[in-house]
This record gives structure tokens, C-alpha cells and sequence, in this order.
């Protein structure tokens, strides 16, 4: 049966409760229906699809383009210029294919393990100056001192980014996905534009041993991607290696700070903290959205018509707290037996650091409740202060204290 297209559309459900704890929207509307008519708080009106079943089925249905060539509404996003939009979110096949086995050599399965003595050793020298910090003061902030430093670090070698630009870098791609005034966003833009031009020109004049070189050199030798696209693959690659890791680790603790017969259960078994990274990929992963999908045609999703150039948002964390495809999904385990889930994405847009994604996590956590055996939060649960955005359920801030026994 066909639903028919809906006359009004729902007021947006992203309020202050929303932004500190999304799943009881997503359980409201997951029971309402598999696919709602909403509006975003810019007042601009989507298709939110909750079910899991049907977002799967969404993230590899050809009829769903990431291009924004094909909104009916002439959706620009967050109006970037070519040379930061030409990146593989925003690329249907054929260009995603090519641009995509450029990129992959950087992230192989040999050079990915050939990264984890460097990461292991920036996750003990920031542990160590956590330890100084905590010492000192009694308690700090996971986030700025653990959590943001340790991906940068790592993607910043990969390319090869002066250290000095990194945690700038960091602040200007915070700010443009959550302005604390909408005004904040062009310019965040036209700070990160300008950085990676320049990044680019000095890799280009000072060639090395990283992944920027060697698309530097595809670019100017073989003319195998545009300018436009080096640039923008440079964004993506820096934006995803430190913007989603970050949050995952901190999430990632805070899931096992609120769980401590599930942290218990680490501590005990660390072999289990592989199998710990996939929970709380599908438990606490910061990104609530897949990337937005226009359809083509008309389509028909859980039995919704939606017609063509319509935006349509898969909600990734809606479908892994979904009950018809998880046991008890609001429960954090450990020893979850399905452990599939959609946090690095399905199909063409599969995330291509996944491997790296998952080694940072399982070093950062294993090194942090090694170093902290008595680790716990410093503040309340309420008193958490979360990022005000629809797309991203990440924190601002983890204040920590230890104490002298687990």
C-alpha cells in the first residue's frame, strides 16, 4: 500500500532535550512510521527516514543521489566552493569509483597497521600529559586534552600538516557544522579554503612521503582528478580523520563511564575491546544522519511516496536503536552478538578510513583505561554539555577526575 503524499509538514522535533539525548525522538518516530515529513530548524523540509531495514535498503538505492544537482529545492548545503565540494560525499558513480581508488592507497590494510606504533605512541604522550593535568588540577577535559589531539595527530601526519595548522583546522570545521550563530559558517569556510590552498601549494613546492604527495602527483602527473578535486579530497580526508574520531572516543568513554558493569567486563577481558568498539560504534557513533540523499525519480520508501528532487535524510542513529533489527537496542553490551551496523556507512559510500577509524578507537580507549584505572566522571550526567546540531550527537566537553581504585 501507498501512502499519499502528505499535506503539512511536522514541526522540527530537534529541541534542547533533543540535542542532549536523541533517541526518544527517534523512538517516537520510528513508532509513528517508517518514513515523517519534518522540517530541519533552517525551516527547510525533509523526508526522515527511522526504520533500519529501510535505511539499509536507502544507502545503496541508485535512486538516491548525493549529488545536490538534483534537489528540486536548490539545496546548496553549506554553499562551499568547488574546491571543497568536489569531495567524495557528494559524488555519484562514475567520478566516486575514480576518485575513490586514488585516495584507498593511502589507506590500505599494510599502511593502516604500520600506523599503530605512531598512534600508540600519541595516545601515551597524551595520556601522560592527561595524567600531569589531573594531577595538578584534580580534573580535565577529555575532549581538548585526549580525545581531539589523538586523531589529529594521526591524519595530520598522514598528510602531512604543519602541527601548528591542525588545531586550528580542528575549531574552523567545529564551527561551520555547529555556529553558534549561522553567520560564523562563510567564514569558518573561507579559513578552511584558504588553509588547504595553501596546504596544497606547500606539498606541492615540498613534496614528501604522504598521502597529500602522492595526490598531488596523480594530480600533476597522471591528470587523473581536477584541482578542485585534490583540494577537496584533502578536506574530506583531514574533516573525517579528526572531526568523527574525536567524538567516537569520547562518546565511546562516556558509554563505558555510564555502564560500569560493561566497563568491569573490559577491564577484565581486554580481548574484548574489538568487539567494545563495534557496540559503541552502533551505540554512541556522533553522526545521526547519512549523508543527504535527493531522489531521481519518484520512490517509494516504507511504502511512503516521495517525489523526485525531494531531500531525503537516512537516520542512522534511529535504525541502530531500532528494535526490529536489535535485541534490546537500547542496551550497551559488550557481548552483543550482532554487531553489523551502519555507523561507517553501506555500499559506494562505505567510509574508506573505517580500518583507521577503528584502530584509533580501540588504541585510545585501551590506552586510557590502562593509564586511568579509577577514570570516572567529574560532573553529573545532566550537567554534560552537548553540541547543538541535528547531524552530530557529540560533546562539547568530558570533564574526568580519577580515583584511587576502580
Amino acid at each position: 500500500m501507498t501512502i499519499p503524499f502528505p499535506p503539512r509538514v511536522l514541526p522540527q522535533p530537534f529541541d534542547s532535550a533533543h540535542f542532549a539525548d536523541p533517541y526518544p525522538t527517534y523512538a517516537r518516530l520510528r513508532d509513528g512510521g517508517p518514513v515523517h515529513r519534518i522540517a530541519l530548524p533552517d525551516g527547510s523540509p525533509v523526508w526522515l527516514v527511522t526504520r533500519e531495514a529501510d535505511i539499509r535498503a536507502g544507502l545503496t538505492d541508485p535512486r538516491l543521489s548525493v549529488n545536490k544537482a538534483h534537489s528540486s529545492t536548490g539545496y546548496t548545503g553549506f554553499c562551499l566552493p568547488p574546491a571543497l565540494d568536489a569531495n567524495l560525499l557528494n559524488i555519484d558513480p562514475d567520478d566516486h569509483l575514480r576518485l575513490r581508488r586514488l585516495v584507498s592507497k593511502g589507506f590500505t590494510p599494510r599502511r593502516i597497521e604500520d600506523l599503530r606504533g605512531r598512534i600508540q605512541s600519541a595516545a601515551d604522550d597524551l595520556s601522560a600529559r592527561l595524567a600531569r593535568r589531573l594531577t595538578t588540577r584534580g580534573c580535565a577535559d577529555l575532549v581538548t586534552e585526549f580525545a581531539n589531539p589523538l586523531p589529529l595527530a594521526v591524519i595530520g601526519d598522514l598528510l602531512d600538516v604543519p602541527e601548528a595548522d591542525r588545531l586550528p583546522f580542528s575549531t574552523w570545521v567545529g564551527t561551520m557544522l555547529a555556529p553558534e550563530h549561522p553567520s560564523q559558517v562563510s567564514e569558518a569556510v573561507d579559513r578552511i579554503h584558504r588553509f588547504l590552498i595553501g596546504l596544497v601549494a606547500l606539498r606541492r613546492a615540498t613534496p614528501g612521503d604522504d598521502l597529500l604527495s602522492a595526490l598531488i602527483a596523480a594530480r600533476d602527473e597522471g591528470d587523473r582528478l581536477s584541482e578542485d578535486e585534490l583540494v577537496s579530497l584533502a578536506f574530506l580526508i583531514l574533516m573525517a580523520g579528526s572531526e568523527n574520531a574525536q567524538h567516537i572516543i569520547s562518546g565511546g568513554l562516556l558509554a563505558l563511564l555510564r555502564h560500569p558493569r560493561q566497563l568491569a567486563i573490559l577491564r577484565t577481558t581486554p580481548d574484548l575491546l574489538p568487539a567494545a568498539v563495534e557496540e559503541i560504534l552502533r551505540y554512541a557513533h556522533p553522526n545521526q544522519m547519512a549523508i543527504r540523499r535527493f531522489a531521481t525519480e519518484p520512490v517509494q520508501i516504507g511504502g511512503v511516496a516521495i517525489p523526485t528532487g525531494d531531500t531525503i535524510l537516512l537516520c542512522l542513529a534511529s535504525a541502530h536503536r531500532d528494535p526490529a533489527r536489535y535485541a534490546h537496542p537500547d542496551c550497551f553490551d559488550l557481548r552483543r552478538e550482532d554487531k553489523a551496523h551502519l555507523a561507517l556507512g553501506h555500499g559506494l559510500h562505505y567510509c574508506l578510513g573505517a580500518p583507521l577509524a577503528r584502530l584509533e578507537i580501540q588504541i585510545a580507549l585501551g590506552t586510557l583505561l590502562q593509564r586511568f584505572p579509577g577514570i570516572r566522571l567529574a560532573v553529573r550526567t545532566e550537567q554534560l554539555q552537548w553540541r547543538a546540531s541535528f547531524r552530530s550527537h557529540a560533546l562539547k566537553e568530558l570533564p574526568i577526575t580519577i580515583s584511587a581504585a576502580p
